[in-house]
């Protein structure tokens, strides 16, 4: 179909949509309740006109599924009160037209965001639910009526509308926005300048800069690629400047920044996830968190001294180190926001949303000044307009994400696929721990490899972690092992998004830059591992002493596995220091 406009002569008005994507958000915390079948389908409305046009030339195709999206969602929002007394069950013609129309939007809405796995895996959890009474045996079920089916599905919350997606509204949206307001910023600079600062001067400098910034610039975008794509800009031409080898140089930056998804406070949104899902206060996730985040770095950090010795590679050139003035002037740009969301929670006891307005309220106030402490209106606006853009594009994707998974969990719910496949996993196990973390570690795997991590997990878990908690795992712990599990494939073969974007950026074969990108990135292997075999690690919310000592012994033991796989120097020790690492790590005490 012939475009009709290029989407660069409509800028003003995706700025305006932008900057009312971040107003609806805001709004919704802190005007206080506003029924769910309002704001999760007027959270929908405003995220497709970014998935259908925004980036594109506009197209007929892209017109009409953004207004038949738009119209149906309107729907549900101005017919709120009398749906909400329909008890999960639909009405006349008009209701199925809205009903089939509002699935097959919101399954070309991921298509377009992600491409065709998760639409496809949903796609086909609906016919299994109008068409799973013809499978024989025990997959099969009893059949369910279309209207309650569509009913439960478009107009209660137990489908589009559901836990998912007020998460999605919530929480995962202003938090996008908190880090799309500090990434307009100075506070992206700041990360790169406190990394320099701290371990420029080290042995193989320049690839621990990149594990210092990918987790400081990961803890607030919560994505892998952009990731990737941010601090690469500037790691990859210094690592690659002081001699690092092509391939070492991608996968440093991309086990790096697999990172940023697992360290706190955004986890890619599995952290808010996990809050609805398990019912454990936010803060609490986060604390649960941080050690295995931490000790993941860690053994990225011992792997690139491994390398470093292994090549020689030294620190960053002494020019390049930022001056003490600079690393504190450009360190504020994050660390005040980051504070005030810190006291927020944790002092005065706010929701994490409410901490978030609050947050980024002063993430805009610091975008009129630069690390020169200048002012200029020009630079603002153009700072704002960013922040507006890069807030509705992601949470657009993130929204697509979550409607799309929504649909999947409603349909496992609804027909007892779940139970069923959790039955599966406990006879597959033969009731034994460690074979059913294997299967679910092998399901998270092959699912994360064409599905967003955070859409994997709450797939997986929804499946898996019944059969592991019956096993005798706390669910934070089963949640945590999933999640984990669900970004191996980040850098595992064959699909390793994370990989490719970094070989390309190097211009290295993949496979070589993937092979050592498994070895630095061992740590994402062996982590939910050592949870499993050392519960204290993620239970700092209980008390200090035995979580830092446990964590601490599974450091030691992650050091030993990086340096024997890595360093160069004689076999049998290399095999002593991998296999007492092993048992250091999978040691219960």
């Amino acid at each position: 179909m012939a475009p009709l406009a290029r989407p660069g002569a409509w800028r003003g008005v995706w700025i305006a949509l932008g900057a009312l994507t971040i107003a609806y958000h805001l709004w919704l915390v802190v005007s206080g309740l506003t029924p769910n079948l309002v704001a999760r389908p007027l959270h929908m409305a405003l995220a497709l006109p970014w998935i259908a046009l925004y980036g594109r030339r506009f197209s007929i195709s892209g017109i009409l599924l953004a207004a038949v999206g738009v119209a149906a969602c309107l729907y549900i929002a101005v017919n709120h009160q009398a749906l909400g007394d329909q008890y999960g069950m639909i009405f006349g013609t008009t209701q199925y037209v809205v009903a089939f129309a509002l699935l097959a939007v919101v399954l070309e809405m991921a298509r377009r965001a992600i491409g065709w796995p998760l639409p496809l895996v949903a796609l086909i959890a609906l016919l299994y639910a109008f068409f799973g009474q013809y499978v024989p045996g025990e997959f099969g079920h009893a059949g369910l009526p279309p209207a309650s089916l569509l009913g439960t599905l478009v107009v209660a919350e137990g489908g589009l509308w559901g836990e998912l997606t007020g998460i999605s509204v919530g929480v995962v949206a202003v938090f996008v926005i908190f880090g799309a307001v500090l990434n307009a910023g100075e506070a992206g600079q700041g990360f790169m300048n406190v990394a320099a600062a701290a371990a420029g001067r080290l042995r193989g400098g320049a690839g621990k800069v990149s594990v210092l910034s990918s987790a400081l610039f990961g803890s607030i975008s919560g994505s892998a690629s952009a990731n990737v794509a941010s601090t690469g800009a500037v790691t990859l031409p210094a690592m690659r400047g002081l001699g690092y080898p092509r391939s070492l140089a991608g996968a440093i930056e991309a086990v790096a920044s697999s990172g940023g998804q697992i360290m706190p406070p955004l986890m890619g949104a599995g952290a808010f996830v996990m809050v609805e899902l398990t019912g454990t206060p936010y803060a609490d996730i986060m604390l649960a968190a941080l050690p295995p985040a931490l000790l993941y770095f860690f053994t990225v950090w011992i792997g690139i001294d491994a390398f470093a010795t292994r090549y020689k590679l030294a620190g960053l050139a002494p020019e390049d180190h930022p001056s003490a003035r600079m690393v504190a002037i450009t360190s504020a740009f994050f660390l005040v926001p980051f504070t005030i969301l810190l006291v927020g929670m944790f002092g005065e006891g706010l929701t994490p949303q409410y901490s978030a307005v609050y947050a980024i309220a002063a993430g805009a106030l610091l975008l009129f000044v630069d690390a020169r402490l200048t002012l200029s209106l020009r630079r603002t606006a153009q700072r704002l307009a960013k922040a507006a853009l890069t807030s509705g594009e992601q949470v657009a994707v993130i929204a697509s994400v979550i409607l799309c998974a929504s649909i999947v969990i409603g349909v496992l719910g609804m027909t007892g696929l779940g139970v069923k496949v959790t039955s599966l996993i406990l006879s597959g196990s033969g009731g034994l721990l460690w074979p059913a973390l294997l299967l679910t570690a092998l399901a998270c795997l092959i699912l994360g490899m064409e599905v967003p991590t955070t859409a994997a997990y709450v797939i997986c878990v929804a499946v898996a972690g019944p059969a592991l908690t019956e096993l005798g795992l706390a669910p934070l712990q089963a949640h945590l092992f999933v999640f984990w599990y669900a970004l191996l494939s980040t850098i595992t073969p064959p699909v390793c998004g994370a990989v490719f974007i970094a070989a390309g950026m190097v211009e290295a074969p993949w496979l070589s830059v993937a092979a050592k990108a498994m070895t630095l990135g061992i740590g994402l292997y062996l982590v939910p591992l050592a949870m499993v075999a050392n519960p204290a690690i993620i239970g700092l919310s209980d008390g200090v002493v035995l979580p830092v000592l446990m964590t601490l012994k599974v450091a030691a033991g992650l050091a030993a596995v990086s340096w024997g796989i890595i360093a160069r120097t004689n076999a049998v020790l290399r095999i002593a220091l991998v296999m007492g690492g092993l048992v250091i790590i999978l040691w219960s005490v």
